[in-house]
């Protein structure tokens, strides 16, 4: 997937050249010098913005994939760490609920540290305290030091989650579909390699849950690397940047070589004017669509974290192994890795997104349908219907990069929408780990499930709708 982009960028590049290479080069060279602390770039300029790219690329696959096996791998052995320390149902869904609580108290916090350090450093230690986390919480000693530390492992996530769809509109403007497409595929094959791996993995390191939880620490160490170059990358996500000028660059040669009528003037066409230089400040709460696709995202959050905490669980309770409930769990997060890259670059095309909200929503009710008439029977295929429900997460970013016209506006949407989303989401497992325990069964919990796939089919396709949040809030 790199090398295709890489040949994208490249095939751009050509264009460029062969049409407008002269007067790119004046006007780079104007740029440059019109920008505080930027000199006019060498020759060997845009290989270094290449290189540079490819390094983001890496880093943002790399941090998309560490997103969710803290919490997929949990699920695996939840039964086994519940043992283990000594953990009631309804204290178990309290742990299932940390993931949201941590992700709307600190997500909140993003974009301000994004402002003052810059989104790459604070990415950076986000996967610095993904990777303590991991590695601290199996052997902190009881039930309240795993959950602090798995606290800081989700502090990471959060500010992380957060920040990908600035940096996704701040660096590829013009491919916040693919991009948006790309992590989100990263992020589904992570969460998945963790719920199928996690029991193997376990029993090659002599059975014990710990070890076998801490071995993500590794995953979560790589990705430090590729972000500390831009550690020291302070603007803010609404300031030019140097990939970004590059993009703009490559656009304008393609413009020229393909004519007036080509695909990049298409996109020029539809892009909006530049902005002032001051913009009064967009009150994200007035916007309608800001607060439906808050809800949208709290929905499919709940469900997700059900999923993700509580659906090995039910499966082995309906009389599968372990290792096979581990490789459903696996199948239903796995299904994220095709339609991940498939559903942004299809919505970024449409108008309208509330109609894929519907399909995903129904494959989510027969789901649902499934696991409570026959859940060991037709476990395959409620797993797998359940995985294309689980979609609507890369579908609600790339909502937000198309709900707001500036990076700033993305930004502020983002953490709306994210924090008040998982906000919105904390009681769904809890609750889910109360009605097992108190019911002595699955089907309530299912019921619950199921009846709220229903708003999030409303909310989603009202979210979905063309209009952007500083149109509303301006009203």
């Amino acid at each position: 997937m790199m090398g295709l982009m890489a040949s994208d960028e490249t095939r751009t590049e050509t264009r460029t050249e062969t049409s407008k290479s002269a007067p790119l080069g004046r006007e780079a060279a104007e740029r440059d010098a019109r920008v505080p602390g930027r000199t006019p770039g060498p020759p060997g300029t845009r290989a270094w913005t290449t290189w540079t790219t490819r390094l983001l690329v890496l880093g943002i696959v790399l941090a998309a994939v560490n997103l969710r096996p803290a919490i997929t791998s949990l699920g695996a052995l939840l039964e086994e760490v519940r043992d283990g320390l000594g953990m009631s149902g309804s204290v178990a869904g309290l742990l299932t609920s940390v993931p949201p609580l941590c992700f709307a108290v600190f997500g909140v916090t993003a974009p301000r540290l994004a402002r003052r350090f810059g989104p790459g450093a604070v990415v950076c230690a986000g996967m610095v305290a993904i990777t303590a986390g991991l590695l601290i919480r199996p052997y902190a000693g009881g039930t309240a030091g795993f959950l602090a530390a798995t606290a800081l492992a989700l502090m990471g996530i959060a500010v992380s989650n957060v920040l990908m769809p600035v940096i996704v509109k701040r660096f590829f403007p013009d491919r916040v579909g693919s991009m948006t497409g790309l992590y989100s595929m990263a992020l589904a094959f992570g969460t998945s390699i963790a719920a199928a791996a996690t029991v193997p993995m376990t029993n090659a390191l002599g059975g014990d849950w710990q070890p076998g939880l801490a071995v993500w620490a590794v995953l979560a160490a790589a990705a430090v690397l590729p972000w500390i170059p831009f550690v020291r990358d302070r603007k803010a996500p609404s300031e030019p940047s140097p990939a970004r000028d590059a993009s703009k660059d490559a656009d304008k040669g393609a413009e020229g070589a393909e004519g007036a009528s080509g695909p990049a003037a298409a996109r020029r066409a539809d892009r909006p004017a530049a902005q002032p230089a001051e913009q009064p400040p967009l009150r994200i709460t007035r916007s309608r669509t800001a607060w439906a696709l808050a809800v949208f995202f709290g929905l499919q959050a709940t469900a997700a974290y059900i999923t993700m905490g509580w659906m090995a669980q039910i499966f082995r309770d309906a009389g599968v192994s372990a290792g096979t409930a581990g490789l459903l769990l696996a199948v239903i997060m796995v299904m994220g890795v095709p339609l991940a890259f498939v559903i942004p670059r299809v919505a970024t095309r449409l108008p309208h997104q509330g109609p894929i909200v519907l399909v995903l929503g129904v494959c989510g009710l027969a789901g649902y349908a499934g696991l409570y008439f026959a859940p060991a029977g037709g476990a395959w295929a409620w797993a797998l219907l359940l995985g294309v429900s689980n979609c609507a997460f890369p579908l609600a970013l790339t909502m937000v990069g198309m709900r707001a016209r500036t990076g700033a506006g993305v930004a502020q949407l983002s953490a709306f929408a994210q924090s008040t989303g998982y906000l919105i989401s904390i009681p769904g497992p809890l609750l889910v780990g109360v009605l097992y325990q108190h019911s002595g069964g699955w089907g309530m919990p299912i019921a619950l499930m199921s009846a709220l796939m229903v708003p999030q089919m409303v909310v989603g396709f009202l979210a979905g709708r063309d209009r952007t949040v500083e149109e509303e809030a301006a009203r």
